[in-house]
């Protein structure tokens, strides 16, 4: 089997042709990939069973953990979105932070609503809020289009139980890490937030946007508060409480039961059960048709992630492993410099094919290897891997990304400009997580 220079370059090949293939040959990523993990294993000289077993067992076991969660997680977004909850979570956070300060509170919007909802959704729904609020408050169009839509991006791509956060935890061996994954993201995301804040209120004052007929902001008809919010914030509370439970080691018939409820995937089917007080009726239109919806929505996430699972069980039965292990006990790699890899090989991903969930699945699967054998075996180390890999992913949205195209048309911003402001505040948010990512691994991992 290869090992050295000629592995490493077979496996730099291999992304290079991830790129080509979904960017400009505009090839399926699942089968871009399907077809890197074959080639990988067959040119590095694995035996030709071994090939078919790490393929298989690379997909399956990143699917038994991941499958049920990212279906789960995607039923309560559609159900939030269709619900009008999400606009309520909207509504309530702009009278806590108040119409005098319209940018912060869209960006708090936005990092809210973007927990279980995706990001293009979540503009969409609340772009009449946007434009609803400028009109209230005299503030630029573009300026509060530029905070809500950073918002939306930063939990997106840093926070579960959104699918590539949660990817990139499974394939890193992270997955029973959740809850720290989840406190790292929501304290890596506060600068972040404030930086694109600081930057949509002064970018966003020269942007002319087009006049475009809006959904004015409505309280009409809305869910309460209290059945907007429990979908979200119980599954974080029970999430939390299972991790405080595991890292004190309680004991005893409550400590399982704490643990057991604060699972991810039992937290989330409970959130879910949840969403369900938020369905209109129980008809079919509203229990099958919008749950149909969900599951609709998480079927291309989970083809994709589990293409990566396949390719990062294929990386992982190579050499790479202990190329690496002797690397490190040579002292010629250190983790600052792996973090600033992961956030690259994401960020070059993003940019080349434009979807986040895949730049995070991808590298995952490909840097998985490396992880321990670099020393990034705490939670707090690993969830670290996840925030880098997320900085990169977001690290710039442009014309390829379907984000970047709903932000600029659902706000009125020209091309030229959602250039100059939305994705140059991408590239921005990008660098201030890999920088509060590496701070966190100097002074405290």
């Amino acid at each position: 089997m290869l090992s050295g220079m000629p592995l490493l370059l077979l496996i730099f090949g291999a992304i290079i042709f991830i790129v080509v293939a979904s960017s400009i040959w505009k090839m399926h990523p699942f089968v871009a990939l399907i077809l890197a993990t074959f080639g990988v294993g067959l040119i590095s000289g694995m035996p030709l069973s071994d090939v078919i077993k790490h393929t298989s067992s690379g997909f399956g076991s990143l699917m038994a953990y991941i499958g049920l969660i990212v279906i789960i997680g995607s039923i309560i977004g559609v159900i939030l979105e269709k619900s009008g909850a999400a606009m309520r979570i909207a509504e309530i956070i702009l009278r806590l932070v108040g119409e005098n300060r319209p940018a912060l509170a869209l960006s708090l919007i936005g990092a809210t609503v973007s927990i279980p909802v995706f990001c293009d959704s979540g503009f969409i729904i609340l772009s009449g809020l946007n434009g609803a609020i400028a009109k209230r408050t005299n503030v630029s169009k573009a300026t509060l289009a530029l905070a809500l839509a950073s918002g939306l991006y930063t939990t997106h791509t840093l926070i579960p139980p959104t699918p590539g956060p949660i990817a990139a935890a499974g394939n890193i061996g992270a997955a029973d890490y959740l809850g720290i994954i989840m406190l790292t993201g929501f304290i890596v995301s506060i600068p972040t937030l404030l930086v694109a804040w600081w930057f949509a209120r002064r970018k966003g004052l020269n942007i002319p946007t087009e006049e475009l007929s809006e959904t004015e902001f409505s309280e009409q008809k809305l869910p309460s508060a209290f059945r907007s919010l429990l979908p979200i914030l119980l599954p974080i509370l029970l999430i939390a409480t299972g991790t405080f439970a595991q890292f004190q080691k309680l004991e005893g018939s409550i400590a399982d039961w704490i643990r057991f409820l604060g699972n991810p995937l039992i937290a989330l089917f409970i959130g879910m059960l949840c969403a369900f007080l938020l369905l209109p009726t129980y008809e079919k239109k509203y229990l099958t048709d919008w749950i149909g919806a969900g599951i609709k929505l998480a079927g291309p996430i989970l083809i994709i992630t589990g293409a990566g699972g396949a390719f990062g069980g294929v990386l992982k039965a190579t050499p790479i492993k202990e190329m690496v292990a002797s690397w490190v006990e040579g002292g010629d790699f250190s983790g600052t410099v792996f973090l600033i890899i992961a956030f690259l090989i994401a960020a070059l991903l993003k940019t080349a094919q434009g979807s986040s969930t895949n730049a995070l699945v991808i590298t995952s699967s490909l840097l998985a290897p490396l992880v321990l054998p670099l020393g990034f075996d705490s939670p707090f180390e690993l969830a670290l891997v996840v925030m880098a890999l997320g900085g990169g992913a977001m690290t710039i949205s442009h014309a390829n990304d379907s984000y970047f195209w709903v932000v600029s048309q659902f706000s009125g911003i020209q091309m030229k400009d959602a250039y100059r402001s939305f994705s140059l505040m991408t590239a921005l948010q990008g660098i201030c997580v890999l920088t509060i990512t590496i701070l966190l691994y100097l002074f405290i991992a």
